[in-house]
């Protein structure tokens, strides 16, 4: 009954910290805690009762001896290493005690784990530095150091000593080997990182400044880390290096950087760098103020198919992979960029590949010269050629007009002068007098048609109103409503009153006035004239189209005269061929266009393009 007294206590001893289990004198699990089953992985209601090494396989547990010494007095505490089920070494420390009942008699074995991988590991990589360092300060001239903290002794390699520039018999202190480095924050510094590394176990490797016993100033990179000793930090190991040629390097290379980056920052070209996936790598301020970042960051990684339309990125990629692989660069190339939210940008594009030391591709370097100011004024100076070019045209046309039209005005005039002076029958001389007051009528007609193009032509101050299209319909309408209901003119007007355009107010009711009468002008014989009115908006530009069911117009024949002066292409006698001459002059004086189509016997449709920009 005394050696079951354990079962009331099983509970307690399930519940304790560490992992431990009891075992009787058939190796038999009496009990255990769960830090012991979990140590082990076994399910602890099925593990009690079981022999040992039923639920432990004995083949990764040397553990048999241990516990027999055991069961005959003995303590005993050894480490041992097994392989979890992923592989990983696992190393822990096993302890056992006699148990023993009332009567002092032992009844079984207390056995106590506990993991000890991180100890040991660190063990392990103490006598690993400790050979790297002895071997690489052979080869490489790096410096050791060894503080003990028992005995407060700091013992430097020959190379230490020479570093810090003392003589080889020159015996450092802690203090000492601290005040070396340059007051303020190096020493500072060194200070808490030997601190931290007594009391926590903390390593360190730091680039620090020290000034050497000759006053001389050299950086350093010191290395340090603890070294243990039963459980416990015994003393603190370290490196030692003179880096002061590296950090100048390096301060150079810095140095000329920031001056490259200024360089290239300042630059009023966007340059790039992607690497062989097209990733941006650098960018510098003109392209990130180009895309709308401020920090380059936010570019760097992406594609063009990130920050360009995919067309665009379509066209960069084949590029670059094109200057990769040929090696070859594309230089002064227009393209054009189309960003995400439309906007288009023109440049002018050279793409260099950027090669390894191995003479391989690894990217491609860009730069770019926003060159769309340049393209609009191009496209001006285009347009300013092309329309002086009709503008000499219309004058040329006009010229010849004027000199065709007032030479057969003058040829009359002159021949019914030479009548009148000649003839003597009185009523004859009133038939040719009648024939030149109608001749003298045709000329100021003639001269009233020239001037007319001659104003639209010279008119350089055209301003533009906002007129509603609805209201100069209606008008032209009232002023022609007498000749509109002569000729039953039915007019469909297919307008909403809200649609307004961009027109010189004296040219909008001419334009409107022309094509309404050219319209009832040319009807068909044989109906009565019907005349349908519509508009449309498209982005900056109104489209107004007054369609009709007339006589139409051959325009594979008459298409190219259609819009010239004194042009007719019906018998009718009110027709002048000025008409659509004027309208046309005074739409293109507005910065709009005129079309029309036409088929004959059924009717003409002409579209009005209203410019609405200003």
């Amino acid at each position: 009954m005394k050696t079951n007294i354990l079962n009331t206590n099983a509970y307690t001893i399930k519940q304790l910290p560490n992992a431990i289990a009891f075992v009787d004198r058939n190796l038999k699990l009496n009990c255990a805690s769960d830090e012991w089953a979990a140590f082990f992985n076994l399910d602890y209601h099925m593990a009690i009762g079981k022999q040992l090494f039923d639920v432990i396989d004995e083949s990764n547990y040397s553990w048999r001896e241990p516990l027999v010494s055991t069961l005959e007095g003995n303590t005993e505490c050894f480490l041992q290493t097994t392989l979890t089920g992923n592989g990983i070494e696992k190393w822990f420390e096993l302890s056992t005690k006699p148990w023993y009942n009332e009567e002092e008699n032992i009844i079984g074995a207390i056995i106590q784990v506990e993991d000890v991988s991180n100890r040991v590991l660190m063990d392990l990589k103490f006598q690993k530095l400790e050979n790297l360092l002895r071997d690489q300060s052979e080869i490489s001239k790096v410096g050791t150091w060894e503080y003990d903290l028992d005995s407060e002794r700091i013992e430097w390699s020959a190379m230490t000593k020479k570093i810090h520039e003392v003589p080889h018999d020159f015996q450092p202190s802690i203090d000492k080997a601290i005040n070396f480095y340059k007051q303020g924050h190096d020493r500072n510094t060194i200070s808490m990182l030997v601190h931290n590394c007594i009391e926590k176990g903390e390593t360190w490797n730091t680039k620090l400044k020290i000034v050497t016993a000759k006053a001389n100033e050299r950086w350093v990179l010191a290395a340090g880390k603890p070294f243990y000793k039963d459980g416990k930090i015994s003393r603190l190991i370290g490196t030692f290096q003179d880096i002061t040629e590296d950090v100048e390097a390096e301060n150079k290379i810095i140095e000329n950087e920031k001056l490259l980056r200024t360089l290239i920052d300042n630059i009023p070209l966007n340059i790039f760098i992607k690497d062989k996936d097209s990733k941006k790598v650098l960018v510098n301020k003109a392209e990130c103020d180009y895309l709308g970042v401020s920090n380059p960051q936010e570019i760097i990684g992406k594609t063009d198919y990130d920050l360009y339309d995919k067309d665009v990125a379509d066209i960069s990629r084949h590029e670059d992979v094109h200057v990769m692989k040929t090696q070859k660069p594309i230089l002064k190339k227009r393209t054009i960029n189309v960003k995400k939210d439309g906007s288009s940008t023109s440049f002018l594009t050279s793409k260099i590949p950027f090669v390894n030391a191995d003479g391989r591709s690894k990217g491609v370097i860009g730069i770019s010269m926003d060159i769309s100011d340049v393209i609009q004024k191009e496209d001006q100076l285009r347009n300013l050629i092309n329309v002086t070019a009709i503008q000499n045209k219309k004058l040329i046309n006009f010229a010849h007009i004027v000199s065709h039209n007032l030479r057969s005005h003058t040829a009359n005039f002159s021949m019914l002068l030479d009548f009148l002076v000649n003839e003597k029958e009185a009523s004859e001389r009133k038939r040719i007098m009648d024939m030149l007051l109608h001749a003298s009528d045709n000329l100021m007609d003639t001269l009233e048609n020239l001037n007319e193009v001659v104003d639209i032509s010279t008119d350089v101050n055209l301003e533009k109103k906002s007129l509603n299209l609805n209201e100069n319909i209606t008008k032209v309408q009232q002023n022609l409503s007498a000749f509109l209901h002569q000729n039953n003119v039915q007019i469909n007007n297919n307008i909403a009153d809200t649609v307004n355009v961009k027109a010189v107010p004296a040219y909008m009711e001419s334009i409107i006035l022309n094509l309404v009468t050219n319209a009832v002008k040319y009807r068909h014989p044989d109906r009565n004239p019907s005349i349908v009115l519509s508009a449309k908006k498209k982005e900056d530009i109104t489209i107004f189209c007054i369609q009709d069911n007339g006589l139409g117009i051959d325009l594979d024949k008459y298409g190219q005269k259609l819009f010239g002066m004194y042009k007719t292409f019906h018998n009718n006698k009110d027709a002048r061929g000025i008409g659509l001459y004027i309208v046309k002059n005074q739409i293109e004086a507005m910065g709009g266009n005129i079309t029309v189509k036409s088929e004959v016997e059924k009717g003409s449709t002409f579209s009005v393009y209203f410019n609405d920009k200003d």
